[in-house]
This record gives structure tokens, C-alpha cells and sequence, in this order.
């Protein structure tokens, strides 16, 4: 038998665990009621989906899909298994089919295996029954048995690594472009990325995002989301938020400064970091991202992205700067904020919050207006959006002294005697109706130990029930931070704890 122990969270995931459980209900449902006046709803999403969607929206040669992602080959098409080796033909046939018709996935390993499977059984059916079986007809069977275990018989799946190809996916399958207006969405939930945890970071993490699909670019819409995002920190009493926001042009003219940007690149290759060595060749604005300190002083001379907008980019820009001035946001300018990937344009933004180290971002977003038809959408719909880490964000409202929630029972219920019990239900019944938290002991206990139960929990008031009370009508109301006590009828009761 197993040996027995304890069992431990995986590394890299936790617990969340009240009280700390309650100031994530408060800024997920702070979340909700923002979003809600500024017209999104939210969206439920899949925790995985086709891998190929996430390759192909986040990137094929970024770290996210390269290294990071959890992927797996679902449950395999049940298929039976020959009896006999010399039965084999027919499967091997029925497997063809299945691959034909697109049952079994149909990409270059299955081919590569279903060819060399088949080859292997053609020199099978050629040996001379009842001779001795060689050792090279011996590793062919077993040759053709090991690539059917290595067929993949279902689509390869990833758990989310993030949320916003999982929502253009979803908008552009149930068809939400025929929908008035621009569809304005957002969503609250887990991720994974299988990365070195760290401060604030954690192989299942977590996010609060919101993204706008539709017909238009109007700068007054990037405006809004970075709004709405401001709104939010508020009223969440986010102190020391700093919103940082640039211009990474569009097709037209990020090409030409990506091109001159890997030009200046090269001539300082051999000053560069490993990662920065090959991220000039396969994408140099990430270089722009790097956090090396040796590597600072060069990027800083590097060439700036403002100074390559096209006509068209610079006007946008200067009109999501007046908007944002319209509604009295105040911001920075980082030249050095940039997307990657090639459907990213023009508008970027991030936010980033004390108590978080150099790591300090506490949500990016920006404008993905080639996005949709990347993924197998109509060209003309354009995207902005962003995303919060939720984790990020619980650390620095701790950190500036906001993690603070009101806990503990607003009533400790004390009875004794079987009379009082039933009484005490109906009261607890009662109560909670009206929006009170209540405990009620499941056992009857002494006295002072039911009091010093109530003092443990952090109950406000305990509401004692006896004989005595019952046969005057009454209960005793005793407010646990200064002892003061009094009797009164369960009217006065109601109105005496929403008072306090």
C-alpha cells in the first residue's frame, strides 16, 4: 500500500483562503458594477481551447506559446484495438479513414506514422509463415505497434494563458458582429502559464479583462476603456496608480521604424543579452521590454517610434491624448510601451501600482484591430482591450493598506434549553432574511463558553436566548466590544443592529 502523508499545493498555485478570499469578492464584484455603468457584460470562457488559437494569437516564437503554455492531446478517439497482429491490416485501415474524413487530427506526425505503420505491415504480410521470426522482423512489428501508440488520436488543447483570443473566438463563432453597436465584454477568471513563480506571479493566475469589438477605431473609444480602467483603481482606492500610454503605429509605418529599429540593433549586438541577441531577428520591439539594467542606457539611445508615425497614427494618438485630457485622466508618455505581435496597433496603455518590485504592471491593454481576422473573423472589425492581474493588483491593495474587509458574524446567537432552540431558529431565519450574518451554535453549550465562542469568531453582538427571555418576550443584547448590554423585543432588535 501507498505510503500515507500529507498532500500539498502543486508549486506555483495556492490558496486562497478567507479573510483574504473576501477582498477578492469585493474587488471581482467592484469590477462588475464598474463595468456594468460603462454598458459591458460579462463573458464565460472555456478554461482550454485548440491550441493552434493561442499559437496563432499570441504568437508562435513568443515564450508564452514556445514554453509556457499547458498543452495536452485530448482523449483519444476510442478505437478497437486487433485481436491478433494478423488483424492489423484492417485496422490500420480503419484508422486511414478516420484521418480522411477528419476524425483523427490530420497533421504531418499522424501522416508520417500511418505511412510508416502501413509499410510496416506490407513487410509483415510478406514473411513465410512458420519460419523462424528474425531479429529485424521482430523490430519491424514492433516498430509498427509503437507509432499506433503514437498517433494522436484527439485535437491538441491548451488551458488558457490568457482570455482575449478566447473572447474573439467566441464573438466571431455566435456571430455578435450582426449585434447594434460594438459588442463590450469582460471576463473574471483563472489562467495558466507554466513560468518561474515569483512575487505577485503564479503558474494559475488570475484576471479581470474587458474587451470592445466592432466597426470602429474612434479614438474616443480607447479613451473610454482607459476610463472606465481609472474608474475602477478608484474606486477601489488603488493608491500611486500611474497610467502610461504611447502609439505603436499601425501596418503602414511600424514596419519601416521595426526594420530601422533592428538596424541599431545590430550594431550593438555584441552588448546585448542572449535574449535581446535573438530578439533582434525575430522581433526587436520586445527588445524594448528588456529589464536588464545593463542593457538600459542602449535602448535609451535607440530610435523612438514617435518619431515614425504615419500621418494618420499621429492623429489618432493626439486625439486619444485629448480625449483622455476631456475626461481630466492624467498620464505619461513611454515610447518604450510596445506590442510584439503584428495585429497590435496604434494605441497601447499600461497601469502599474507600488508594492509590486520592478515587476510593477498592474494591467496592459492596447488596440488589436487585426486580431479578428487573423482568428477567421470579418476584416473590419476592430478590438481594443486589456487585462488586469487580479493577483498583482490583491498584493498591492494589501501593501497600501486597502486589503482590509469587514469580517466576522454581525450575531452570535446564544441559547439555552430545548425551547429556546426552536426559537432561536425561527430568529436566525429571520435575520438573515434581512441581511445579517448569523451564527447559530448546532449544539448547546455553558454559558461562558458559548460567550467566549462568540468573542473568538469576532461576533459583534451576541443575542442570548433563555427561559427567562422567552417567558418576558425578549432576547439580551450584549455588544461584544465594550460589554455593554440590554434586553429587547426582536423589533427593537432589527432596528438596534442597523443602527450600530
Amino acid at each position: 500500500m501507498a505510503e500515507k502523508g500529507k498532500f500539498q499545493a502543486i508549486k506555483g498555485v495556492r490558496d486562497i483562503l478567507p479573510p483574504e478570499s473576501a477582498l477578492w469578492n469585493r474587488v471581482e464584484q467592484t469590477a462588475r458594477e464598474v463595468f456594468g455603468t460603462f454598458g459591458f457584460a460579462e463573458i464565460r470562457l472555456p478554461i482550454f481551447e485548440p491550441t493552434e488559437l493561442f499559437a496563432r494569437a499570441i504568437g508562435q516564437e513568443t515564450d508564452v506559446v514556445a514554453k509556457e503554455m499547458y498543452t495536452f492531446v485530448d482523449r483519444p478517439e476510442k478505437l478497437e484495438e486487433p485481436e491478433t497482429i494478423g488483424k492489423y491490416g484492417d485496422f490500420i485501415t480503419s484508422i486511414f479513414r478516420k484521418y480522411q474524413s477528419g476524425e483523427i487530427p490530420r497533421n504531418g506526425y499522424n501522416e508520417f506514422a500511418l505511412l510508416e505503420m502501413s509499410k510496416s505491415w506490407d513487410r509483415f504480410k510478406s514473411l513465410e509463415h512458420g519460419k523462424p521470426v528474425s531479429h529485424e522482423e521482430f523490430d519491424n512489428v514492433t516498430r509498427m505497434l509503437v507509432l499506433r501508440h503514437s498517433l494522436q488520436l484527439g485535437p491538441e488543447v491548451s488551458l488558457r494563458p490568457e482570455a482575449t483570443a478566447s473572447v474573439v473566438r467566441a464573438y466571431t463563432e455566435h456571430g455578435m458582429q450582426i449585434l447594434p453597436g460594438n459588442a463590450k465584454l469582460y471576463y473574471i477568471g483563472p489562467m495558466f502559464r507554466h513560468e518561474r513563480p515569483q512575487k505577485g506571479r503564479y503558474r494559475q493566475f488570475y484576471q479581470i479583462g474587458a474587451e470592445v469589438l466592432g466597426a470602429s477605431d474612434a479614438p474616443g473609444i480607447d479613451a473610454e476603456v482607459i476610463e472606465m480602467l481609472m474608474r475602477l483603481f478608484e474606486r477601489l482606492k488603488l493608491k500611486g496608480a500611474i497610467l502610461n500610454i504611447n502609439s505603436i503605429g499601425d501596418k503602414n509605418c511600424r514596419p519601416a521604424y521595426v526594420e530601422k529599429l533592428r538596424a541599431e540593433l545590430n550594431k550593438v549586438r555584441e552588448q546585448l543579452g542572449a535574449d535581446s541577441q535573438r530578439r533582434i531577428e525575430t522581433n526587436p520591439l520586445r527588445v524594448l521590454d528588456s529589464k536588464l539594467e545593463h542593457e538600459q542606457a542602449i535602448i535609451e539611445k535607440l530610435p523612438r517610434i514617435a518619431e515614425h508615425l504615419c500621418d494618420a497614427c499621429r492623429a489618432h494618438y493626439d486625439e486619444v491624448k485629448r480625449q483622455l485630457g476631456l475626461r481630466g485622466i492624467a498620464y505619461q508618455e513611454n515610447w518604450r510601451l510596445v506590442r510584439g505581435l503584428d495585429y497590435y496597433m496604434r494605441t497601447t496603455f499600461e497601469i502599474t501600482a507600488p508594492g509590486l518590485g520592478s515587476q510593477n504592471a498592474v494591467c496592459g491593454g492596447g488596440r488589436y484591430d487585426g486580431l479578428v481576422e487573423l482568428l477567421g473573423g470579418q476584416a473590419t472589425t476592430k478590438g481594443i482591450g486589456f487585462a488586469i492581474g487580479t493577483d498583482r493588483l490583491i498584493l498591492s491593495l494589501q501593501e497600501a493598506g486597502e486589503g482590509a474587509v469587514q469580517s466576522g458574524f454581525d450575531v452570535y446567537l446564544a441559547w439555552f434549553g430545548p425551547a429556546a432552540q426552536v426559537a432561536a431558529i425561527g430568529l436566525a431565519r429571520r435575520l438573515r432574511d434581512a441581511g445579517f450574518v448569523v451564527e447559530l451554535p448546532a449544539v448547546e453549550m455553558k454559558f461562558g463558553k458559548s460567550l467566549g465562542l462568540a468573542d473568538r469568531l469576532k461576533a459583534r453582538h451576541a443575542v442570548i436566548m433563555g427561559d427567562d427571555e422567552l417567558a418576558a418576550g425578549v432576547v439580551t443584547v450584549k455588544r461584544l466590544s465594550d460589554g455593554t448590554q440590554q434586553k429587547l423585543s426582536e423589533a427593537e432588535l432589527f432596528s438596534y443592529l442597523r443602527a450600530d
